[in-house]
């Protein structure tokens, strides 16, 4: 294989080289990382950030970015759980409802800001998510809510056969995002805009339309998370979701989106989650200190985007290269 050959396989597959040595590495430093319980776990731990990953996707295909998703993640869960715990408790399916329906107004409101009075998508994102943890701990006085109806955990703790609910969920979520971005026209739009956002509308796409489709479904997605962590923990923290953004980014961009939008497959995403999740998990089985595991996932984000801007280069010199041949 010529050198070009091989820069060509580790740009699109390496991400499941690193998948592959992480889980030797963990699996030979651990006897239990391998066993059936563990797997289920980290497939169960890394649902959350799966599910969220998916509006992010979406977002980062068309250029943009959601810090906002971890804040949406905490108020979903708390705004259930006090609808759930009322004096006149609410039915936990429309109290879930309710949170799937801010979650989308959240990010339509991303897409307003961003839109139409035309903010940075990270000032946007960042503002608002401010704005919705402040709201998390103001309606639960930074307080805990539990005590709602034990069978509503089933969505989160529950099982079909050996398989975590919360993995269906996020298997039925990637399985609606490949469809969407892959066979589908507005996949093409969303695709379109990230590489060219004026040569998209030049060509009759309504760029406004496809931005707040896609922060819609981040926001929605945000949500869907915070209803499923909800039930897994038994419990509406207001603090829940913190720091979900970044490992919902680093395992984007792992899985091959570009920073810089219009490329990228979904597919690959489920790759990059993994890694996140087994690196998570591997670093607790070996009990790494909660801040060194900061640091160290800190390294990988940054590599993740190091490596994404290196891959770009080398593609637009070998587009050069190929015109100039």
């Amino acid at each position: 294989m010529n050198t070009k050959k091989l820069k060509s396989v580790l740009s699109h597959y390496g991400i499941i080289f690193v998948l592959v040595l992480l889980i030797i590495v963990f699996a030979s430093l651990s006897n239990r990382f391998l066993m059936p319980n563990n797997i289920f776990n980290i497939l169960r731990q890394s649902s959350i950030v799966g599910i969220i990953s998916v509006g992010m996707t979406f977002v980062m295909v068309t250029g943009g970015i959601d810090l906002s998703c971890g804040s949406v993640v905490g108020a979903s869960a708390v705004g259930a759980a006090l609808l759930m715990t009322a004096e006149t408790p609410w039915n936990p399916v429309w109290a879930c409802l309710l949170m799937l329906l801010f979650g989308l107004l959240m990010g339509l409101a991303n897409a307003f800001f961003i839109a139409q009075l035309k903010v940075p998508p990270f000032i946007a994102t960042l503002g608002t998510m401010t704005s919705v943890r402040g709201i998390a701990y103001i309606i639960t006085g930074g307080l805990p809510v539990f005590g709602f109806n034990r069978a509503f955990t089933v969505i989160g703790q529950g099982y079909v056969s050996i398989v975590p609910i919360p993995v269906i969920i996020m298997a039925v979520v990637f399985l609606f995002g490949i469809i969407m971005l892959n066979k589908t026209r507005l996949g093409r739009h969303i695709y379109g805009v990230g590489g060219n956002e004026e040569a998209a509308r030049l060509s009759g796409v309504n760029v406004k339309k496809v931005k707040y489709l896609v922060y819609g479904i981040s926001g929605f997605m945000s949500s869907l998370a915070g209803v499923v962590l909800l039930a897994r923990v038994n419990s509406g923290q207001p603090n829940a979701g913190t720091g979900y953004e970044m490992d919902v980014i680093t395992g984007v961009v792992l899985g091959g989106v570009s920073m810089s939008g219009g490329q990228g497959r979904l597919i690959m995403v489920v790759v990059g989650v993994l890694i996140m999740g087994i690196l998570t998990n591997g670093m607790t089985m070996l009990t790494i200190n909660e801040y060194v595991q900061q640091f160290i996932k800190g390294l990988v984000l940054i590599g993740a985007v190091a490596l994404d801007s290196l891959i770009k280069e080398q593609r637009s010199t070998q587009t050069v290269e190929e015109k100039n041949a």
